[in-house]
């Protein structure tokens, strides 16, 4: 018995039944139950003919198969084009040192599928992962889902499992027609909204916006992170009766030499700054607290003071070396890039660039906010990606298109760190940014 699949004799042949009663269903020989979750990975890379499928319909039908329902008493769903990551670490972060008992769920990963879903804390480990993509796997029939609806699905069906008080959900791509958007959250979060995946949002803010809006529900708080979001989220919440809680209006935070105020009517606090760097990790920080206290959860002060302190995130502006100093950040969009060139332009040094970013981003546009800030860029492929990879000699092109200066070439991204340590010297600083996939590749 592997989970809920065993292996019967069938006519002679060996087949295996999957699921138990009227679920039960056999799969042939010629497709064995996978044994590993690597084995499971490679299987539902391939198991859709689309990497991205918009849409509930197909991820719903085979979650009311296995029963899924609600993941946690609470559930804060949140959304935006940059900031989602950090932010949903704030929440963790916070309400765990609250002493609630909370599963997350986000994406991409870095270095292991398990980062993908945590429950207190802790990545959940291979066979929680298989058992759940095997009762997926029972539960859809003919259906075929993507690997992202396979992952949301697995998370959803292990919260559930799971005795939780809160479950955070980080929203893939839009909002409305994404797979975490099967579940109605309490608190929805959109932290910014700016320009990426056009070829599925729409061309501009407006229509990504309406689009990440779709997280909303009537009657529910909705937290929205930036200062000026587009006027089709603020209708959407206007059109559903949502409770809309805007930041820098309806919470405030102020900015001391060694600590920092998060404010609305009534109430505030004083905090510590957060340890993670960038100007743009205080807007996630107070995002979240506006999130939890329209929760409902207790949540107390020493709570959040402490979340913010103790919320990390790998690849956001993470140091792994002193000399030269090396940064790893997942910026892979101009407004990104602007959150990057802000912060160097508050910590002035020497900086030289390791880039690569896949080919349906705008690299002209991320080059063309940072280039004032880097001195050279080192460029390598990604090999990885698929159709969406880019070679070497096509993305210097696009970096020099970009406004570039001093653009360099290696085979490898291995080969463009090493390079850049030796030019930047013990004084300076190396910027390792791009894709996921770019930043997973200066990772042990």
């Amino acid at each position: 018995m592997i989970g809920e699949a065993a292996w019967q004799k069938s006519s002679g042949a060996c087949a295996v039944v999957v699921g138990q009663g009227d679920n039960a269903r056999p799969i042939s020989r010629r497709e064995p139950m996978p044994a590993t979750l690597f084995d499971w990975l490679v299987r539902i890379q391939q198991q859709h003919p689309q990497a991205i499928a918009m849409g509930l319909e197909r991820v719903r039908e085979v979650a009311a198969a296995m029963g899924v329902t609600r993941p946690a008493p609470c559930v804060i769903t949140v959304a935006g084009t940059n900031g989602k990551g950090s932010t949903v670490a704030f929440i963790e972060a916070m309400s765990r040192a609250a002493g609630l008992r909370v599963g997350t769920y986000t994406s991409p990963h870095l270095l292991r599928f398990n980062e993908r879903i945590r429950v207190d804390g802790q990545d959940l480990g291979d066979e929680a992962i298989v058992a759940a993509f095997e009762r997926i796997d029972a539960a859809r029939g003919a259906t075929p889902i993507t690997y992202f609806e396979y992952a949301t699905l697995a998370a959803l069906d292990v919260f559930q499992r799971s005795n939780l008080d809160l479950a955070i959900l980080e929203v893939g791509l839009g909002g409305r027609l994404d797979a975490t958007n099967l579940i109605d959250a309490d608190v929805a979060v959109i932290t910014t909204v700016d320009i990426d995946h056009m070829e599925y949002l729409g061309p501009d803010r407006e229509s990504i916006g309406a689009e990440k809006a779709g997280i909303l529900r009537a009657g529910k708080p909705c937290v929205f992170g930036e200062k000026d979001p587009p006027s089709s989220v603020l209708r959407q919440a206007y059109n559903l009766g949502a409770f809309a809680i805007r930041g820098h209006s309806d919470y405030l935070l102020d900015r001391f030499e060694s600590h920092w105020v998060w404010r609305e009517p009534g109430f505030q606090m004083e905090l510590p700054y957060p340890v993670l760097a960038a100007p743009a990790q205080l807007d996630n920080a107070a995002a979240a607290i506006a999130a939890l206290r329209a929760s409902g959860l207790a949540i107390d002060e020493a709570a959040f003071a402490l979340g913010v302190t103790e919320a990390q995130l790998r690849g956001r502006l993470q140091k792994i070396s002193d000399s030269p100093e090396v940064r790893l950040d997942v910026a892979h969009n101009p407004q990104g890039a602007r959150a990057l060139a802000a912060w160097l332009q508050q910590q002035p040094k020497p900086t030289v660039a390791v880039f690569s970013a896949l080919a349906d981003k705008d690299i002209e546009g991320v080059v063309e906010a940072l280039a004032p800030h880097i001195s050279a860029w080192r460029l390598g492929p990604i090999t990885d990606a698929g159709p969406r990879g880019l070679s070497v000699a096509d993305l210097a092109a696009r970096v020099k298109a970009g406004g570039a200066q001093q653009v360099h070439q290696h085979a490898h991204l291995s080969d463009a760190l090493d390079a850049a340590r030796q030019e930047a010297g013990i004084e300076g600083r190396v910027l390792m940014f791009g894709s996921f996939h770019t930043v997973a590749a200066a990772l042990p």
